[in-house]
Order: structure tokens, then C-alpha cells, then sequence
């Protein structure tokens, strides 16, 4: 039943997708980052939805008559350096069948969002994709966070199989990434309950974090609190809510959960942290002997015979730097930081810019939120294999959609509602009939 729910979900989607870009846009970043099909138990769980859409997106960005901009600023300029770059290196990889499978997955991501970039008119159109990418992953935290609470943390967490957040790690990556811009939907919510909601959906996000017995999200989560503490504007009132809440979460979880926090003092015994640093020397050493890095896929058992420390003990990146570094070279890596710097500059021009407009305080408050989740990130990130997942490219996205529809290209919020012409008719003909059929006249007695 789920299978025909979510088919029928899309394919009613296609119309409206049709008629505004945008549409296309919201529903695949919905099928990219919750995975709904992955909840689903029959032909649901392998279709191709994300596909369908993006090609139904392409046609109608196309077609459309809507104005389509995508500004050269630094984040995009970058991107696009970027692909040039990633392509160049899986020319010359090492692994040239697995290069080219993962650089078509990249490109697809990198494409949309680009494409995401560009269709992006109005400041509604903004809003709905910071409310999108927040709702699709917050459905997981919810959902993590409430399974943490009634488990009393002793089962840990999962993501949805066959995904970039298939495990507790990937998915508590995702999680800590995804916290600032679920804040961020409060700064615009239209109510007090929303802004309440979001806030439930934002708490109960940061428990599933620490449910999922992930020591690199801790060291993210542990970071962004900092930035936060430093950038608010009641340090003390802060202060006191992180020394109280955060001491009581780790006091209520199990013994299990704290043995896990405490390996990361004793790495010389972990027998996974060990085949992490023999994979950041393997990377090394292949930036070292290949100035293009070793392409796309590097990060295999054959490889690894020739350029790892210790040949015998394979382990994939565990490390967005690393990965980069061994899959691209040291300018690979380069660039990709540039894109997060770049990205950096464009929040801190949108706080600036916003000054003490009240109008525009979601604006600055959602700027300095997407900062934040790059600092979850890049924190997280610094001990996964997650430098394509899909959620940081589209926070990168939000803010250059922020910048271009409040400062570069603004336009009115005078779109039309999402009428499909078929129906306007037939509700007119139908209001029409109502009004034609005569009223029977009520017999005398």
C-alpha cells in the first residue's frame, strides 16, 4: 500500500512540476535526502523516482516561461571549477570502471543543484526549499529521537538502507547538518505553532544525534554549539541552557553509549581508528605520487596494495579531507574547501546586508544557521567518506538562493497558485451547472 501511496504522490506531482520548475526541484530533493521509497516493502523501494523527476524538472526548466537565472557568484563560479576538475581526474583514475559509476552520481547531484539554483525565483521559492531540505531530514530526526527516548538509547540508530545514510554514522552526519536549518524554518514560520513544532522537530533531532552512538557527530554537535554560544547575542542565558540540557542527555543515556565516547581517548586500541589513519596515509601517498589524485573510486583493496602504509588492512576514506585528497589531489582538495569558504562569505554578506531590517531578520538568522551547519559538517565530515553526500550542496544552494532573491536578482512574490488549467475548467463547469439548475419552487399547501 505504500508502494501505490508514494507512486500516486509523484506522479500527481508531475503536473505541477510541469507548470513551475521549482515544483520539480522541492519533490526530488525529497526523494535525494528523506528516501522515501526506502520506508516502502515492494517495487517502490528500487524505483527510480529521484530520475524521473530530475528528467521531468530538466524539461520543464526548459519550457517554462519562468525567468531563469543562475548568478556567477563565488559558490557557483567554484562548483563549477569543481566539476571540471573531478571530471579531469576520472579521465586519468586509477579505477576507471568505478570512477566513472560514482562521477555519474556526483554529477547528478552537483547538476540539480545548480539547476535548484537557477529556478529559484522569489523569496517564497527560497523559503519552500529551506522548509523542503529541513522537513526531509527532520522526519528522520523526529523519528530518531523519539525511537532514542522510548529505547532509553539502548538500540542505537539506522538510516534508510541502500542510501548515503545507511548507517548510525552517515545518518547522525546528516542529522547534525540538518539541526541549524530546522531552526532556521522557525525564523519564517508562519505561527506560533509552527515556530513550536519546528523547534520539537529541532530537539528531538539533536537526540537522535547522541542516540546514535556516533563519537564524530558528537565532536560536530559539540562544535556548532560553540559557534552558537559565541554568536549569541545572550551569551549567559545560552551558557546556562547548553551546562543544563546537555549533561542531563548524556547522564540519561546507558553505560554502552558513554564505553563508545570514551574509545576516542584509547585510538591506539581501536582497531577501526587505526585502519582510519593507515587510509589517511594511503590518500597521502597517493596525492603525494599523482598530482590528479587517483580519481573517483581510489579507495579500493587493489589500490591499497600499492600506496597504503599497511597493505593488509583496507578501509574506505573515513574522512571527507582524506577522500578528496586521495580521489582528487591536493588542488582537488583545495577547491573544495574554497567552495565552504566561498559559501562562508556569501552568509556573512547576507547577515551584513540585512543589517537590522526586521523584515529580513529570517534571512540573517537563516545565513547564519546554514553557517553553522557547515560547521557541523566539515566537523562530522573530518572522520566520514561523505564528501558528495547530497545535504551540504544543498545548503551551499540556500544561501546563493538567499543572496539572489533578496539582493541580485529579486522579483515580486506574484506567482500565481499551482492551477492545472484541466481542473480550473471543470471546477468552473461544475460551479457553472450548479448555478443553471433551477431552483424548485416549494408547493402550496
Amino acid at each position: 500500500m505504500r508502494d501505490v501511496i508514494l507512486l500516486m504522490a509523484m506522479l500527481a506531482s508531475i503536473p505541477f512540476a510541469l507548470k513551475r520548475p521549482i515544483v520539480g526541484v522541492l519533490v526530488y530533493a525529497v526523494f535525494s535526502l528523506m528516501n522515501p521509497h526506502r520506508l516502502t516493502y515492494g517495487f517502490a523501494g528500487t524505483f527510480p523516482f529521484a530520475m524521473i523527476m530530475a528528467v521531468v524538472t530538466l524539461l520543464s526548466a526548459l519550457f517554462s516561461k519562468e525567468q531563469k537565472k543562475l548568478p556567477f557568484t563565488p559558490v557557483v563560479v567554484q562548483l563549477t571549477i569543481v566539476i571540471f576538475w573531478v571530471t579531469l581526474t576520472a579521465v586519468f583514475a586509477l579505477n576507471q570502471a568505478g570512477a566513472w559509476d560514482e562521477w555519474n552520481t556526483v554529477m547528478k547531484t552537483m547538476l540539480i543543484v545548480l539547476l535548484t539554483i537557477a529556478v529559484t525565483r522569489t523569496v517564497n521559492d527560497a523559503k519552500a526549499l529551506i522548509l523542503t531540505v529541513a522537513a526531509a531530514l527532520g522526519f528522520w530526526g523526529f523519528k530518531g529521537g523519539l525511537w532514542t527516548i522510548m529505547t532509553g538509547g539502548h538500540n542505537g540508530l539506522i538510516g534508510p538502507q541502500g542510501t548515503y545514510i545507511g548507517d548510525n554514522n552517515t545518518l547522525a552526519l546528516a542529522m547534525v547538518t540538518s539541526i541549524p536549518l530546522i531552526v532556521a524554518v522557525s525564523s519564517f514560520a508562519p505561527t506560533k505553532w509552527t515556530k513550536r513544532a519546528a523547534i520539537v522537530v529541532a530537539l528531538l533531532t539533536g537526540v537522535s544525534v547522541i542516540g546514535s552512538y556516533s563519537r564524530g557527530a558528537l565532536l560536530g554537535g559539540t562544535c556548532m554549539a560553540l559557534f552558537l554560544w559565541l554568536k549569541s547575542s545572550s551569551k549567559v542565558k545560552t551558557g546556562m541552557l547548553f551546562a543544563l540540557a546537555i549533561p542531563l542527555l548524556i547522564i540519561a543515556m546507558p553505560s554502552a553509549w558513554m564505553d563508545r565516547m570514551h574509545s576516542i581517548d584509547n585510538y591506539k586500541e581501536d582497531a577501526s581508528a587505526l585502519g582510519r589513519i593507515n587510509s589517511w596515509g594511503f590518500a597521502i601517498n597517493v596525492a603525494n605520487h599523482l598530482p590528479l589524485g587517483g580519481g573517483f573510486a581510489t579507495f579500493t583493496p587493489q589500490i591499497f596494495q600499492l600506496y597504503a602504509p599497511d597493505p593488509t588492512v583496507f578501509f574506505v576514506a573515513h574522512s571527507i579531507y582524506f577522500q578528496v585528497l586521495g580521489e582528487h589531489g591536493y588542488f582537488g582538495l583545495i577547491l573544495y574547501l574554497l567552495m565552504f569558504f566561498f559559501a562562508w562569505r556569501t552568509g556573512s554578506r547576507i547577515v551584513k546586508k540585512c543589517g537590522k531590517d526586521p523584515e529580513l531578520a529570517w534571512a540573517a538568522t537563516t545565513a547564519r544557521m546554514c553557517q553553522v551547519s557547515i560547521i557541523g559538517y566539515m566537523t562530522a565530515g573530518a572522520f566520514l567518506a561523505m564528501a558528495y553526500y547530497d545535504l551540504p550542496y544543498y545548503v551551499l544552494a540556500i544561501l546563493v538562493c538567499l543572496e539572489k532573491v533578496l539582493f541580485i536578482a529579486p522579483q515580486p512574490d506574484n506567482t500565481p497558485p499551482l492551477r492545472l488549467p484541466f481542473l480550473s475548467r471543470r471546477k468552473a463547469q461544475a460551479g457553472a451547472g450548479k448555478l443553471a439548475t433551477p431552483t424548485p419552487t416549494p408547493r402550496k399547501r
